[in-house]
């Protein structure tokens, strides 16, 4: 069997989902308040930032993949209006649902769909805007992912992926500091969890650089990728556009 990384660790690819899926497990009921602990709140600009590449029209149609607790499908649903629609998905049963609750408690009611990226249950250009943030580097093949959001993407779609990437190189020594000490410890003190937030510092490590998920997405067919650098690189939005 084939292996890939699990954090720093080598795993079988196989296993891969599952340890994945015991992470979010784990931290479901408090990811919103780690993520405004984590990142001292700055998600919330990074996300807004995305809604305003995302550039939605009213009548639209979105989806979004490894959606969670359901940021970006509240923004979008808002900006689709009543005669679009925005499609909140996740591979995760337990982080999917916490966000329709989310979501139903501010009164919007979306399809909600727990699904695969790399085995999308949709047809061939059936959306205008695919998204993903902080989830692609959790997944197993992301080239296949990849390709099965350019599959569901109308010609000329959209796909904006959000994602921890390679921080500027100043920054470098603070942010691993900061990665490997700080983070496990709030991870246990919030969520009881040091070992899922250790995980989230070793996968953001390695994840692709904005230089080789650019290239993955053109192979993918985005023939045009814009790479929008987020607080110092340390965050990164890729926005690509389906030939």
């Amino acid at each position: 069997m084939s292996s890939t990384h699990f954090g720093f660790q080598t795993v079988d690819e196989g296993e891969k989902a599952q340890r994945v899926r015991g992470v979010f497990d784990s931290v479901a009921s408090r990811y919103d308040v780690m993520n405004d602990l984590m990142s001292m709140g700055m998600h919330r600009a990074w996300k807004a930032y995305t809604r305003a590449v995302a550039n939605l029209r009213e009548g639209e149609r979105a989806l979004d993949i490894a959606g969670g607790t359901g940021d970006l499908s509240r923004m979008f649903a808002r900006d689709v209006g009543a005669s679009g629609m925005v499609v909140h998905t996740d591979i995760n049963e337990a982080m999917l649902r916490q966000g329709r609750n989310r979501l139903l408690d501010e009164g919007l009611v979306l399809p909600t769909n727990l699904c695969d990226a790399e085995k999308l249950p949709y047809k061939a250009n059936s959306f205008d805007l695919v998204s993903v943030a902080f989830g692609l580097r959790n997944m197993t093949h992301k080239e296949l992912a990849l390709a099965e959001m350019c599959r569901v993407l109308k010609p000329g779609g959209r796909l904006l992926v959000l994602e921890f990437s390679k921080v500027a190189a100043p920054l470098q020594k603070p942010y691993d500091w900061y990665s490997f000490n700080i983070l496990p410890r709030l991870g246990q003190w919030i969520a009881g969890d040091s070992q899922s937030y250790r995980y989230l510092a070793e996968s953001i490590r390695m994840h692709p650089d904005q230089a080789t998920l650019k290239a993955m997405m053109k192979t993918a067919g985005f023939g045009h990728v814009d790479v929008h650098n987020l607080s110092g690189g340390l965050v990164a939005l890729h926005a690509g556009i389906k030939c």
